[in-house]
């Protein structure tokens, strides 16, 4: 009896959760990784709702715990840095989460404390899928012809194995909203808070600490034209003209951007699929289920989703080859947990990006209304997500079976 054996492509939050559960039954993992290295760095990510257990599962809580970014709250603030409303921050699901950590922080945790015989290639990616009854053989830029009895595609929002193999069935729903992040250096002035500026036009000023002796930084605003064909030079001026007047430290973060080593644009788009498997290939993470920043809680459900894939599939009855009846039921158990955080709450977008002067004081308003002690317990909600009554999906011992061959040739060959 050989090893069953599973490819990942991706090797952020989810993928490598994969590789770790799915190690730990017993599988023989492979995974591979567009970029030449490790992506260190990144925006804040948080763990919560079931994802906090699952990170006690993989022994990892106090190795995040010491990774955290230091931000102890949220607040908003006016045009001159007044404080005009805080978000609660009690317990460990607050506005800023016990475990709030950068994203590259908690991958690089989950990456360093893989078990041991994990493959992971990185400069490379996938450019063939030949799928059939009994494997998939995978063909790689590089390359290499790597037989699996699972392919796991958990490359991102914007995965192109995803789009190749599903096609019409991803539902890309933009938001209209657009996201430039960055590392910009610290001040005096900077403190241990999340601090948010909403102004008129849609716009959005972010200023949050890291543990690296720096500040994150994010300008977000609604109705935002495409800019990803642009160069740095020409979205930078594009963003800069879009934020003039906006008043508290925009000036500061965009000069900030001209030197950052990791500006970042991201369109907002959730991603929906009515199914998030085929035959031997399934995706996790934001290739399936993008929830994006605006629903938060994505890396939570990222580790929630390797847990429960490797779960599902060595607890089913799994006699033959056929991952049909393991992969249906972490489809099962996973999208109750999606489809909360992506149904948006009516009007959000409005009300979190007003565009005109009386938009913004209703904003203001409405703020200082759900943060005041008597709505403060409705307000804390909207931070619960990736939580959930059902335990987590026992996992059983590990299961073995005897994989096709696959000359290396010939990777079309499947026998």
């Amino acid at each position: 009896m050989t090893t069953r054996h599973a490819v990942i492509s991706g090797a952020s939050i989810a993928g490598l959760s994969a590789a770790f559960w799915l190690k730990r039954t017993g599988w023989q993992v492979t995974v591979l990784e567009r970029a030449e290295e490790f992506r260190d760095g990144g925006q804040n990510v948080d763990v919560r709702g079931v994802a906090r257990e699952v990170l006690a599962r993989m022994g990892l809580t106090e190795a995040v715990r010491a990774l955290n970014t230091t931000e102890t709250g949220t607040v908003f603030v006016d045009a001159v840095g007044k404080v005009i409303a805080e978000l609660p921050s009690d317990g460990p699901d607050g506005a800023t989460a016990e475990l709030e950590v950068l994203r590259g922080d908690l991958a690089r945790a989950v990456l360093d404390h893989l078990p041991a015989g994990v493959e992971i290639h990185y400069g490379d990616l996938i450019a063939e899928v030949d799928e059939r009854a009994d494997a998939v053989a995978v063909t790689t830029a590089a390359g290499r012809v790597l037989r699996a009895d699972l392919l796991v595609i958990a490359e991102g929002v914007r995965s192109t194995t995803r789009d190749r193999l599903f096609g019409d069935q991803v539902d890309r729903r933009e938001l209209g909203i657009a996201m430039l992040f960055g590392t910009i250096p610290r001040t005096a002035d900077d403190d241990d808070r999340w601090r948010w500026h909403t102004t008129t036009g849609g716009r959005q000023v972010h200023l949050r600490p890291d543990n690296r002796g720096t500040t994150r930084a994010m300008l977000a605003y609604a109705h935002a034209d495409n800019l990803t064909n642009l160069d740095r030079v020409d979205l930078l001026a594009r963003v800069r003209d879009h934020y003039a007047g906006a008043g508290w430290e925009t000036s500061r973060v965009l000069d900030g951007f001209d030197t950052s080593p990791d500006v970042h644009l991201d369109h907002l788009t959730q991603i929906r699929m009515p199914t998030w498997r085929r035959g031997r290939v399934c995706l996790a993470g934001d290739a399936a289920w993008c929830v994006t920043p605006m629903g938060g809680g994505g890396a939570s459900l990222a580790l929630v989703a390797g847990y429960v894939l490797a779960a599902t599939l060595s607890s089913a009855a799994l006699s033959s080859a056929e991952p049909d009846t393991g992969l249906a039921a972490y489809e099962e158990w996973m999208r109750p947990l999606v489809k909360d955080v992506q149904q948006l709450p009516r009007g959000i977008e409005r009300m979190a990006f007003p565009r005109t002067r009386f938009g913004l004081t209703t904003h203001n308003a409405v703020l200082r209304a759900l943060t005041s002690p008597v709505l403060k317990p409705l307000m804390a909600r909207f931070t619960q997500v990736a939580g959930s009554d059902r335990p987590l999906p026992p996992i059983s011992t590990p299961l073995t079976s005897t994989p096709p061959t696959v000359d290396a040739a010939d990777p079309s060959t499947v026998e």
